[in-house]
C-alpha cells in the first residue's frame, strides 16, 4: 500500500566521517515510493554501531514496505502512523536481538529520526537525539525532542541551557533502538505548505550548525546537495567530533514522472556520499504537532 503523494519533493543526502573518527558509525536510507527518510547515528565501539544504524535503517524501510502491502485497508495499520510506530518497534527487535546473540555486537545501539510523507502530510517519528527540523519562510524550527540527559535536565527545570551546553555528558542518550526489549518513539505530525524544507540530522551535525545557520543555508536558492556538503564543512570546520549525516528534503513542483524505490545507503569509513531524487504541491498547515 503505497499512499498517494500530493506534494512535489526533492531530496538530497549526504554523509560525512568527520574530523576526529577512525568510521562512519552514521546511517541513511530512503524508499521514494514510499516517501520514507530515515537518518540513524549508531553507538556501541568498533563496528557495532555501524552495523546497528545501518541494520536499523534497513529494518525500518523493510517494515514499512511490508506492512503497506499486507494489511487490510480499513485496518489500524493503514494510517501511516501505525505502520510507522510498528516499523520503529521491528527495527529495535531486530537490533537488539543481533546485539544480545553476538558478543562483539553486545549493547550496541542506535538512534533513529524518520519522516514519511502521507498526501500533503508530515509524519515525523524519532528515537534519540538525532533531529528533525522544518524549515519555513526564513526560519528553522526543531520538530523532534532529543532523548538526552542534559536536554531532558533542561525541559524539567533542573539545568539552564547554558548548564547543558557547557556540560561534558553531551554523548548520554536516554532512548535508543537496540538497548532494550521496550522502546518508545516520538511522533509528530502535520501539513506541509509550498517551499518548506525539512532536515533529517545527526547530532554531528546539530551540535555545531544552529537553526539559524540551517535556515540561511536553505535560503541560497542553492542545489539540495550542495546545501548538506555545506551544513557537513560548517560543523567541520567546527571541530566535527563525530560522523555528519543529513537529509535535505524540499517541496517544489509536481514531478513529471512517478517515483522509483531507491535502495538505503549505509555510511562506510572515509566516506561522503551525496544522493538527489525528485519527488511531488499541497495546502495548508499547522505547526507539528504530537501525535497522540
Amino acid at each position: 500500500m503505497t499512499q498517494a503523494l500530493t506534494l512535489a519533493l526533492d531530496f538530497a543526502a549526504a554523509t560525512d566521517i568527520g574530523c576526529r573518527r577512525s568510521n562512519n558509525e552514521d546511517s541513511y536510507g530512503y524508499d521514494a515510493e514510499e516517501h520514507l527518510y530515515v537518518v540513524c547515528d549508531g553507538m556501541g565501539g568498533n563496528a557495532a554501531g555501524e552495523v546497528a544504524s545501518g541494520m536499523a535503517v534497513r529494518t525500518l524501510i523493510e517494515s514499512f514496505a511490508y506492512f503497506g502491502r499486507n494489511v487490510e485497508s480499513a485496518s489500524a495499520m493503514s494510517l501511516v502512523e501505525n505502520r510507522l510506530t510498528a516499523s520503529i518497534f521491528e527495527a529495535n527487535r531486530v537490533v537488539r536481538e543481533a546485539g544480545m546473540s553476538n558478543p562483539d555486537l553486545h549493547s550496541m545501539g542506535t538512534t533513529l529520526v524518520c519522516v514519511c510523507l502521507d498526501g500533503n502530510r508530515a509524519v515525523v517519528g524519532n528515537v534519540g537525539d538525532s533531529r528533525a527540523y522544518l524549515l519555513r519562510n526564513g526560519t528553522c524550527l526543531q520538530i523532534t525532542l532529543d532523548h538526552s540527559l542534559l536536554d531532558e535536565e533542561v525541559r524539567s527545570g533542573n539545568m539552564t541551557p547554558e548548564m547543558a551546553a557547557a556540560s561534558n555528558l553531551q554523548s548520554v542518550i536516554t532512548r535508543a533502538i537496540g538497548v532494550a526489549e521496550h522502546v518508545e518513539p516520538d511522533l509528530f505530525a502535520a501539513t506541509l505548505q509550498p517551499d518548506d524544507f525539512l532536515l533529517l540530522a545527526s547530532d554531528g551535525l546539530t551540535r555545531y550548525v544552529n537553526p539559524d545557520e540551517i535556515a540561511q543555508a536553505a535560503s541560497t536558492g542553492s542545489e539540495l546537495a550542495a546545501i548538506c556538503n555545506a551544513l557537513i564543512e560548517h560543523a567541520k570546520e567546527r571541530g566535527g567530533a563525530d560522523n555528519i549525516t543529513c537529509i535535505l528534503l524540499h517541496v517544489a513542483e509536481m514531478a513529471a514522472e512517478p517515483a522509483t524505490v531507491m535502495p538505503a545507503h549505509t555510511a562506510t569509513e572515509s566516506q561522503r556520499t551525496a544522493d538527489t531524487q525528485p519527488g511531488t504541491p499541497p495546502d495548508e498547515m499547522e505547526a507539528f504537532s504530537p501525535v497522540i
